[in-house]
């Protein structure tokens, strides 16, 4: 094996900026060789350092009443009570779903449930956040189909399901698709699991499936790159996961962790066996020392290089007790996964590693976990952003009939049901799911009490093109409020910030106004962000994606019978509206959608006014006199009273509702207005819920009434629910079949 010094230009190739290497050189005291080249240039990636966005993450609320573990460790976590917490994260494979969308997709799946029992949690509910390109681009259909199956393909296999989440087009993702994976799991507060490396003399094992040469790169040259001319040769860098083995695993895990034999576990995630071993011997102090001719291998004449940069799917890293090597290996056995002692916690502070008996590195820790330069970027606003920015109504036209304008809107890729989505992945594996997809948020039971969870994932990336403060502000409200209307009380914010390029100051601005747009909606709500990930480079031949601030917030049902639903229950209820409706159409899907237009401000909003709506319908359903809650979001009043009535799984319902006559009707119908909840109520609790909109000081509007088999609204608006549900129910399966979208009723 070749260890003669680098130069400069091998370490280019490798992601380091000439002045990166000058300075690792100068931390080091030497110039590194190739193998110590490649654990740097994972170590500094993008992807694992955070170089560019860690600085302005320090603004983010981390601390609250229930947080258990913030940012920091593999997941968050919060308490929910009884000794239990919920351990959740959000995680992006946005590059390798675009050049293998199956694996790429499947992988990203199998990462972030990884990240979760790592913390000695079972997984119990998986949701995704995906985004791509318009269905005029030649590559969408391919791309949709094979993440989707690669989604359920792994969730289904490993017998966690996917309850939840949210699909999303626009031309903007045509070159650079997003996959967002998320995992919630429930452990007992006092068995969380860190992976903090400690007791010197202690054994390292590897566990798992055997290293391969998939993925090699994936973190530092994949996932900190920018997409050109040659991205298709970097299909071999995506790794190839296996579910099956990942469920031998998490059993294998959890069932070690019953007893006391682990002192720290770590995934084998970005920059593989590299970032397991630094990570842990970094946050416990210490050193490892590992011997790579022990390390289990799927092909032949893999070198040291290989070994320690391969991202191989379904590895752990342990560190357990002396002495009890063999109790891992045993309970490892059972499952037939490999667990083989490879090395031990030393006291140098260095990771040293030997390959044939050489010494193949022999580098201080310090400088690799946390000496990667932390950069101030320049930042300033697009010279379009203003321009943008500007809409006047009365270049608008009026539609000239609206009940094709409904019909429309329910068809765009962006509203339409996403059954054909949610129909491939296993929903009730487990037996947990109370709510599956399809209502405003998913609802899991915690076994053994009469808890349960609601989970949602949110984001308008038009907004946040327009307006990157307001955009991710309206994302965290609006993941919250779901949440509320599930009836749970929002307890924690995991995200998930996919950006462009961090190197142009455009990029940076809309990164630094995200960051103070989640900060000021999180410090309104007191909701803690515990943990997430960054997602730059998301960009093809110098076109970033919309900036995408992926949130998703968990909430608690303290009772699970008192959980909420989106859809009309009951004949005869009222339709009853908080919040007020204001004449804004700046950035919605009906001014995209219908009229091709991109443009205006996003609707702002009071977070104070936010805070007291959420307050008024969450005490509603506690109190047990809503029938149904629905956020006002995509399409506005319209197409929510729409869903309310079509969304269910039985028979749908009409509606009968007056217009409100204030302000242009289609605004009233298809403005985005926030801090709004659409509810139905019995009549005979309509005074209640005045009451408790009136100690939030809540504006409240009584709209109507759930009858008949028509949604009528005032004159504007007369048709068969029945031909609404067809519409909304096949549009997307339509698209993605290459039919002409649905025709309006």
């Amino acid at each position: 094996m070749n260890l003669s010094p680098v130069d400069e230009k091998t370490a280019l190739e490798h992601g380091l900026t000439a002045e990166e290497y000058a300075g690792f050189c100068e931390a080091i005291g030497r110039t590194p060789n190739l193998v110590e080249l490649g654990v740097v240039s994972v170590m500094w990636s993008e992807h694992c350092s955070y170089k560019s966005s860690r600085a302005v993450l320090r603004d983010l609320p981390k601390e609250g009443p229930r947080v258990v573990q913030g940012p920091g460790e593999n997941a968050g976590a919060v308490s929910i009570g009884d000794g239990l917490a919920a351990v959740f994260k959000i995680e992006s494979h946005n590059h390798p779903s675009y050049i293998e969308p199956y694996q790429g997709a499947a992988t990203g799946v199998g990462g972030i449930l990884r990240d979760v029992f790592t913390m000695g949690a079972r997984p119990i509910a998986n949701l995704n956040s995906l985004r791509f390109g318009s269905f005029d681009h030649p590559r969408t259909r391919y791309l949709v189909s094979g993440v989707v199956a690669g989604v359920g393909g792994y969730g289904n296999c490993v017998g966690v399901p996917t309850v939840g989440g949210e699909i999303y087009f626009d031309r903007g993702y045509n070159e650079n698709i997003l996959v967002n994976a998320f995992t919630l799991g429930i452990v007992r507060e006092n068995r969380i699991f860190r992976a903090k490396a400690s007791g010197i003399g202690n054994p390292v094992l590897y566990v798992g499936s055997k290293t391969g040469r998939d993925g090699i790169h994936g973190a530092s040259l994949l996932a900190s790159s920018e997409f050109d001319d040659e991205t298709e040769e970097k299909r071999p860098t995506v790794q190839v996961g296996d579910p099956f083995t990942e469920k031998l695993l998490i059993e294998a895990c959890l069932e070690l962790m019953e007893k006391d034999a682990v002192v720290a576990i770590q995934d084998m995630g970005a920059a593989g066996l590299t970032s397991s071993s630094v990570e842990m011997a970094d946050r416990g102090e210490v050193g490892i020392r590992i011997d790579l001719d022990l390390v289990p291998k799927r092909e032949e004449k893999m070198t040291p290089y290989e070994i320690l940069l391969s991202e191989s799917q379904e590895r752990m890293l342990i560190v357990a007790r002396a002495g009890a090597e063999e109790e891992v290996r045993e309970v490892f056995r059972k499952w037939d996964l490999d667990a083989v002692v490879i090395g031990e916690v030393t006291d140098d502070r260095r990771l040293r590693v030997f390959a044939g008996g050489v010494e193949v590195v022999d580098l201080p820790i310090a400088p690799l976990a946390h000496g990667a330069p932390v950069y101030e970027r320049r930042w300033a606003p697009p010279t379009r952003q203003a321009d943008m920015q500007r809409l006047s109504l009365t270049d608008v036209p009026v539609p000239g009939d609206y009940n094709v304008s409904l019909s429309r809107l329910l068809a765009s890729p962006n509203i339409a049901s996403r059954r054909w989505v949610f129909s491939q992945y296993d929903q009730y594996v487990g037996g947990n799911t109370v709510v599956r997809p399809g209502s405003d948020a998913a609802v899991v039971r915690v076994k053994g009490t009469e808890k349960a969870l609601a989970l949602s994932v949110d984001c308008n990336s038009r907004y946040c093109l327009l307006d990157p403060y307001v955009g991710a502000m309206t994302a965290v409200v609006e993941a919250a409020r779901n949440v509320v209307c599930a009836g749970a009380e929002p307890i924690g914010v995991t995200d998930c910030l996919n950006f462009g390029n961090p190197e142009k100051p455009e990029v940076m601005w809309q990164f630094r106004e995200a960051i103070k747009g989640i900060r000021d909606a999180c410090n309104a709500l007191s909701l803690p962000v515990v943990s997430g990930n960054v997602s730059f480079y998301n960009e093809t031949e110098g076109r970033p994606i919309p900036p995408t601030p992926t949130i998703a917030v968990v909430g608690l049902i303290e009772d699970v019978r008192h959980h909420c639903v989106q859809w009309f229950e009951n004949e005869g209820d009222l339709v009853v509206l908080l919040g007020r409706t204001r004449e804004e159409l700046g950035g919605s899907e009906y001014l995209a959608a219908l009229h091709g237009i991109v443009r205006g401000t996003p609707p702002w909003m009071d977070l104070a006014v936010e805070k007291a709506v959420q307050a008024a319908c969450l005490r509603a359903i506690r109190e047990g006199i809503v029938a149904s809650a629905h956020d006002l979001s995509e399409g506005g009043l319209a197409v929510a009273l729409a869903e309310s009535c079509i969304s269910g799984p039985d028979e749908p319902l009409g509606a009968e509702i007056e217009l409100e006559a204030s302000i242009r009707p289609d605004a009233w119908l298809f403005g985005e207005s926030q801090s709004r909840i659409l509810m139905s109520v019995r009549s005979r609790h309509l005074a209640r819920l005045r009451e408790i909109a009136a100690e939030q000081d809540v504006h409240l509007t009584v709209l109507g009434t759930v009858r008949g088999s028509r949604l009528r609204i005032g004159r504007l608006i007369d048709v068969d629910v029945h031909d609404l549900r067809d519409t909304w129910a096949s549009s997307l399966a339509n698209l993605m079949a290459g039919d002409p979208r649905p025709e309006a009723v």
